[in-house]
């Protein structure tokens, strides 16, 4: 079967070159995810620096700074109570 010039899909865990987490950064490292702060962690002397975050359809928790973080406003936020974290307007990299 010649497959050339035809479009195709396939599962990003099936693909040999490059390997599959850089691909997978290629193509979504810029995307937005949303989850629930579970948690919060401290480094060091800095309190509260990391959120832990549940993220829907991913098994493991997952941390990024809270300073990168932004709460989701409206009823995407599902009236959740949130302090402390800027609005998605007060965002720099909002488009």
């Amino acid at each position: 079967m010649d497959l050339r010039n035809c479009l195709v899909r396939f599962k990003i865990r099936d693909v040999h070159v490059p390997d599959p987490e850089a691909l997978a950064m290629e193509l979504y490292a810029n995307d937005l995810a949303q989850g629930t702060v579970v948690d919060l962690s401290d480094s060091g002397s800095q309190k509260d620096a990391f959120a832990v975050i549940k993220v829907e359809g991913v098994k493991q928790l997952v941390i990024v700074a809270t300073h990168l973080v932004t709460k989701v406003t409206g009823p995407a936020s599902r009236g959740a109570k949130c302090h402390g974290l800027k609005k998605e307007s007060d965002s720099q990299d909002a488009p």
